[in-house]
């Protein structure tokens, strides 16, 4: 599995865990995991573990970046999928360049082109805030 296949399985994996966290339903984040996984991904499982125990502070990051918008408004998808490319942006020693375009890349096969645009100028301003 590359990383652009395992980034759909983070993103489908978060979705899940925001909309069980949102109807207050219980769940085992092992479980979701191993749900989502036909063989062991190391890749998958840190970065899963790292947004959520992040989850908190790329909220207030996304916040911070949106404009007239709170990352709450935003669906499921789009809040995992930004989550993810804040994540790999400030977390990570993936490429800036290649979080930003695998987080857009996600956006437009999974979110509408206002959404894209949303997502990609939030990192934009997150990655600019980072190497200021």
């Amino acid at each position: 599995m590359n990383r652009n296949e395992s980034r759909v399985i983070i993103m489908t994996i978060l979705y899940q865990v925001f909309m069980y966290q949102t109807n207050k339903i219980d769940y085992s984040l092992d479980e979701v995991i191993n749900e989502n996984l036909s063989i062991d991904n190391s890749f998958v499982k840190e970065m899963v573990n790292g947004i959520l125990d992040k989850k908190e502070d790329l909220f207030k990051t996304a916040n911070e970046h949106l404009k007239d918008w709170k990352i709450s408004r935003l669906g499921l998808t789009d809040q995992a999928i930004l989550s993810m490319g804040i994540y790999e942006l400030l977390y990570t020693d993936t490429p800036d360049i290649v979080a930003i375009n695998e987080a857009v890349e996600l956006a437009k096969k999974y979110s509408d082109d206002k959404v894209k645009n949303m997502i990609n100028g939030v990192l934009d301003k997150v990655y600019h805030k980072k190497i200021d």
